[in-house]
C-alpha cells in the first residue's frame, strides 16, 4: 500500500466576500474522499504576513514554509481579477523557494467569462521559475457564482468532479514520480 500524497490546497484570494472559499471547500472535499490523498488547506487570510519581504523570515513565514515543505503536491485555487492572479497569492508563493522545487502543482480557477484561465497561465510562468511542475489539465469555472448551488456544490457536479479527479490523478502520478526521482538523485540547487 502506498502512503497518501500530502496535497496542500491553497486559496488564492483574500478579497472580502471571496467566492474562493466555496470553490476551495468543494475541491478539498472531493480530494478528501480519496484514500490516496491527505489534504491540508492553506488560506492566506490566516497568515500574518509582514508588511515587507524580510531578509530573515518571521514566525508566520517560517510556519508557512514548514507547511509548504511538508506538502508533496499543491492545488492552487485562484481567482482572476483584472486578467491576473491576486497579490495575496503572489505574496504566499514568494514567501518560499525551495519548498516548491520539484513538486507538482494543479490549478482550479474561477472568474468571469474566462474562468480564471488567464491567471493560471501567468501562474505557470511563476511556478516554472520555482522549478515546480504544473499540470496541463485543470478545472475552470466561468461565471463561477452561477456554477454552484446554495449548498456550495457545483450544479454540474458529475462533469467537474470527473475533471478534478483526472487532474488529481495526474498530480499524484507526478508526485510519486518526482519523489522516486529525488530519492535516486537529488534535484540540485536551483536557488542560491
Amino acid at each position: 500500500m502506498v502512503e497518501p500524497v500530502r496535497v496542500a490546497v491553497i486559496l488564492g484570494s483574500t478579497r472580502e466576500g471571496r467566492f474562493g472559499e466555496t470553490v476551495a471547500r468543494w475541491a478539498a472535499g472531493q480530494m478528501a474522499l480519496r484514500s490516496d490523498v491527505e489534504v491540508e488547506v492553506i488560506d492566506p487570510l490566516e497568515i500574518d504576513f509582514p508588511k515587507r519581504h524580510e531578509k530573515e523570515p518571521g514566525p508566520a513565514v517560517r510556519a508557512l514554509r514548514e507547511r509548504l515543505g511538508r506538502a508533496q503536491a499543491f492545488v492552487v485555487v485562484t481567482a482572476e481579477y483584472n486578467h491576473g492572479y491576486t497579490a495575496a497569492l503572489k505574496q504566499l508563493i514568494d514567501a518560499a523557494k525551495d519548498e516548491w522545487v520539484a513538486k507538482p502543482v494543479g490549478f482550479v480557477s474561477y472568474g468571469g467569462v474566462a474562468g480564471g484561465l488567464r491567471a493560471v497561465e501567468q501562474l505557470r510562468l511563476v511556478f516554472a521559475e520555482l522549478h515546480a511542475v504544473t499540470m496541463r489539465d485543470g478545472v475552470s469555472f466561468a461565471m463561477a457564482w452561477n456554477r454552484f448551488d446554495d449548498a456550495g456544490e457545483p450544479v454540474d457536479g458529475e462533469r467537474v468532479n470527473a475533471a478534478l479527479a483526472r487532474m488529481v490523478d495526474q498530480l499524484l502520478w507526478w508526485a510519486y514520480a518526482l519523489e522516486e526521482a529525488k530519492a535516486k538523485r537529488p534535484y540540485g540547487r536551483p536557488h542560491g
